[in-house]
């Protein structure tokens, strides 16, 4: 991924009377001025272009507060891992469920999740067995794909970022949201592609998007599903 510069945040306000914290990045790869309203509770951030000056990106994002606080109010709830409680899980529902006298401290059984123990470490466990999932799908993914395209993984992170699923370093390590566990097969499929598909192409030229579909066929589909419901991933927790 090309490198950024991220701001120090700043208060803008709406006019209902709140501020919401507003970000502001500047990326070598924008070609326009980009305002997003990050997922729950994030804020907003201000994606600037070369040449263009943060007070210009403040006056911009000004200009579009009324924009900015409708998108805040269609956002969708949160949903606390709590008992009864229901999270997507890699294309299928769960229903979680507090069994304080189960042995074993998380299990997956006829479309629940079962966690044993206080109801205060629920969270938590949820939380935890859901990471270690992610591993467990992403990491062999990723290092299959790369050993197709004569590649190797240096390591594999797992992270909770606001605006990005994944991420490929110069020294060949690999970042993905552990969130993507949340997501359908075939999306976090697409990710692992793209990520891996940077240890061959450092860019997003037409010779990047043939290398992804060598590995999962044409993304449109998944791209498309990332863009329109991906943000909801980001209220489960």
């Amino acid at each position: 991924m090309s490198p950024t510069a991220t701001r120090a945040p700043r208060r803008l306000p709406l006019s209902d009377g709140r501020t919401v914290e507003l970000r502001v990045r500047k990326s070598r790869r924008a070609r326009r001025m980009i305002l997003r309203v990050l997922p729950f509770g994030a804020g907003v951030e201000v994606v600037l272009p070369p040449g263009v000056g943060e007070a210009e990106g403040l006056d911009f994002s000004r200009r579009r507060a009324g924009w900015i606080q409708s998108h805040l109010e269609e956002q969708l709830p949160r949903v606390p891992f709590g008992d009864g409680a229901r999270i997507p899980f890699l294309g299928e529902t769960l229903i979680l469920r507090h069994c304080p006298r189960m042995r074993g401290a998380v299990r997956r059984e006829e479309g629940e999740l079962r966690v044993a123990g206080d109801m205060a470490h629920l969270p938590r466990r949820v939380a935890d067995w859901l990471k270690a999932r992610a591993r467990e799908e992403i990491s062999p993914r990723a290092h299959g794909m790369a050993e197709r395209l004569g590649r190797r993984v240096e390591r594999i992170g797992l992270r909770d970022p606001r605006t990005r699923w994944g991420s490929c370093s110069a020294k060949g390590g690999l970042s993905f949201s552990w969130r993507l566990v949340l997501a359908p097969v075939p999306v976090l499929d697409y990710v692992v592609a793209h990520e891996t598909a940077h240890l061959v192409e450092h860019n997003h030229s037409p010779a990047f998007w043939g290398v992804v579909e060598k590995l999962v066929g044409d993304p449109c589909e998944q791209r498309q599903w990332l863009r329109r419901f991906g943000p909801d991933l980001h209220r489960y927790g």
